[in-house]
């Protein structure tokens, strides 16, 4: 199972949220770029990059950024937040990213079939649930579809990759939530790429144990409470 470290930015500076909650931020570090020299040189496989300031105004504002980490380093990046055009979806590849994360769009039913036919294997559906459901611009609102549902839509149209977020998880370091993501895992058929919680090699071996094909770990690699090498072990197969 492939470990990503997370990368959001916001204001240009990399941050963690607590639960999606934009007054609930820890700065840790004034050069993304760097950051991320730092876990490629530590052996991470591929980035995970979110623009916060584009999920929240729904364009992106940190293309500029994003463009620096791609420039820095030599592993694909994957690139989200605020990609509801077409536009801006080949703006983020033009900067680099190998993949593109279309969330809030995806509700949209034309919108999502109009982004899998642009963008082919390039596009990774993020769904972020708060309680089983779709929440969507940031986080900020909770639709009433349910997650699993829109997976199943996501697969049906191509789409190859989800990430799957439970946002109840997301930066409390209380570990990931299985349940939730062995439901997406048997609901669809695409591979899922878990988000959300995970802060113990023991959270990442019962990930890898679901299926999921890869684990995207932000606050706990930065605070230090698990290593990218200790991840990526209890990530391997056995």
């Amino acid at each position: 199972m492939e470990i990503i470290p997370a990368i959001d930015i916001r204001g240009g500076k990399c941050v963690r949220l607590i639960q999606g909650d934009y007054a609930r931020e820890m700065v840790f570090g004034d050069d993304p770029a760097a950051m991320a020299k730092r876990w490629e040189e530590q052996g991470a496989p591929r980035l995970h990059v979110v623009d916060l300031d584009g999920a929240k105004e729904g364009e992106p504002r940190n293309l500029k950024t994003a463009e620096k980490i791609v420039q820095a380093v030599s592993i694909p990046v994957q690139f989200g937040g605020g990609i509801r055009t077409e536009e801006a979806a080949r703006r983020a590849l033009a900067a680099g990213a190998d993949r593109v994360i279309i969330g809030t769009a995806a509700l949209d039913p034309t919108a999502a079939r109009g982004f899998a036919e642009a963008l082919g294997g390039a596009m990774v559906a993020g769904i972020d649930a708060r309680d089983g459901r779709v929440a969507v611009r940031g986080w900020l609102e909770t639709s009433d579809v349910r997650a699993v549902d829109l997976g199943r839509e996501m697969a049906a149209l191509g789409v190859k990759w989800i990430v799957f977020t439970d946002i109840g998880s997301d930066g409390m370091l209380q570990g990931p939530n299985v349940a939730a993501l062995r439901e997406m895992l048997d609901g669809v058929d695409a591979s899922v790429i878990a988000s959300g919680g995970i802060t113990t090699a023991e959270d990442v071996r019962a990930v890898r144990e679901t299926g999921a094909a890869a684990a995207i770990i932000g606050r706990a690699l930065y605070e230090g409470r698990l290593s990218l090498k200790e991840a990526m072990e209890a990530g391997a197969p056995t």
